[in-house]
């Protein structure tokens, strides 16, 4: 009888690990223009760069330029190994169109309002900038959209969303009828003030204003949502990455636009098609370990807080209590009685 094979003995070599990344030599500067925080920011983390032999690129930087960096367009920018926005989630997304293609990963300081992908902090952004050429930031990857628009006359346009794509009346308040298509078969005509297609990174803008669902950023989808529908039973449609969306005209409608993460606008007609699907390269987003998505969403949005105002509000609902009724006879805001016919 044949013995059977020996199980295969463990290997005495440790594991091998992946070889380290090269040292980052090229770091770009995205300021956000008329922002002077950004531009005091620029100098700190030009100040921590430049001493180490560490190259500094800076676009839309001060007219005078930072001590040691020089000064470059925005098509430059992808020959930086690592990009800090120093902005809002806008000023990320103009970075993004500018150096996703190229793989460049992108660390977001937030000096805007929200910012759900400038999530650094601006007291931390020099430690940030640290942990991120150390390789001890994580790094995230974020699904991008490729989306073309294909005139009646054969004109072609590709753009890339990092957000959404969005189809919607430009000036006039009046429903928009359309067609969409899911891999070519048809999926329901809409009549609606427009159609947002939006990534998971997305989801938590336009499509979460307009009703639509919150997807993780891990998620490979996309979500298809009307905005205002006519019919109350269109309701936003969640699909496969892997999936092609189609938006047709369907009626000569006028002023109709095509925007494209709020960046990029274009006119749109009777017959023009937008395709949309996943781009090949996604965004590379760095954020710190010790924030979670979820801490994000309960920071920006409030969630779990109970939001109250008004007159009796103190703080919490147990702690609310009813505004004492008017006295007889007085108007409310007017201590003068109505009964001398004053």
């Amino acid at each position: 009888m044949t013995e059977p094979p020996a199980p295969p003995q463990p290997s005495s070599q440790p594991p091998r690990r992946p070889p380290p990344a090269p040292p980052v030599t090229r770091v770009g500067l995205l300021l956000k223009p008329g922002k002077p925080e950004a531009v005091e920011l620029a100098r700190d983390l030009a100040a921590l760069l430049v001493p180490r032999g560490i190259e500094v690129l800076v676009a839309h930087g001060p007219p005078e330029g930072l001590p040691g960096a020089r000064a470059v367009a925005d098509h430059e920018l992808p020959e930086a190994q690592l990009l800090v926005v120093l902005g809002g989630d806008g000023t990320l997304l103009h970075g993004a169109e500018a150096v996703a293609d190229a793989g460049v990963p992108i660390l977001g300081v937030n000096l805007g309002n929200l910012g759900f992908l400038t999530s650094c902090p601006s007291a931390e952004a020099a430690a940030s900038v640290e942990l991120a050429l150390e390789g001890r930031l994580v790094l995230e990857s974020r699904l991008r959209l490729r989306v073309v628009l294909s005139r009646a006359s054969g004109e072609r346009l590709v753009r890339y969303a990092c957000n959404d794509a969005v189809v919607s009346q430009g000036s006039i308040a009046r429903l928009i009828e359309f067609e969409t298509f899911l891999d070519g078969i048809p999926i329901s005509t809409y009549r609606a003030d427009g159609m947002i297609i939006a990534t998971p990174t997305g989801s938590t803008a336009y499509n979460l204003a307009a009703g639509g669902p919150i997807l993780t950023p891990a998620l490979e989808a996309m979500v298809l949502s009307p905005i205002c529908p006519h019919t109350l039973t269109n309701r936003p449609l969640v699909v496969p990455a892997s999936s092609h969306l189609s938006v047709q005209l369907r009626s000569d409608a006028q002023h109709v636009m095509l925007t494209i993460d709020g960046q990029w606008a274009m006119p749109i007609e009777y017959h023009d098609r937008v395709d949309v699907h996943a781009a090949h390269q996604p965004l590379l987003l760095y954020r710190r370990p010790d924030v979670n998505y979820f801490e994000i969403l309960r920071t920006k949005l409030r969630w779990g807080e109970r939001v109250g105002g008004g007159p009796g509000y103190r703080g919490g609902w147990a702690d609310w209590e009813p505004e004492p009724p008017p006295a007889p006879d007085t108007a409310p805001g007017d201590a003068t009685s109505r009964r001398d016919g004053r």
